[in-house]
């Protein structure tokens, strides 16, 4: 996509990675979280029930733009709007 559009990839992705992504934690999908997202009832959706369940469990900020994710009180949320 970025080359359709007249850009260019890094010649060294590895390191553009590094550099773009450090300080970013990355929350892994455990049995934890799936059993979590399924006594989540504030979403129908199951993939937000997991990015729910995901800020949840580790006790996470998620960052959302989705009303019905925004505000519950077992979820500490950020507006991205």
């Amino acid at each position: 996509m970025l080359q359709a559009k007249g850009g260019r990839l890094p010649t060294d992705l590895s390191e553009w990675l590094s550099k773009s992504t450090g300080g970013i934690f990355e929350a892994p999908l455990t049995h934890e979280i799936a059993l979590a997202s399924q006594q989540l009832t504030l979403h129908a959706e199951p993939a937000d029930r997991f990015l729910a369940a995901t800020a949840q469990v580790p006790d996470l900020i998620l960052v959302t733009a989705d009303p019905k994710l925004l505000g519950p009180s077992t979820i500490k949320t950020l507006a991205n709007r």
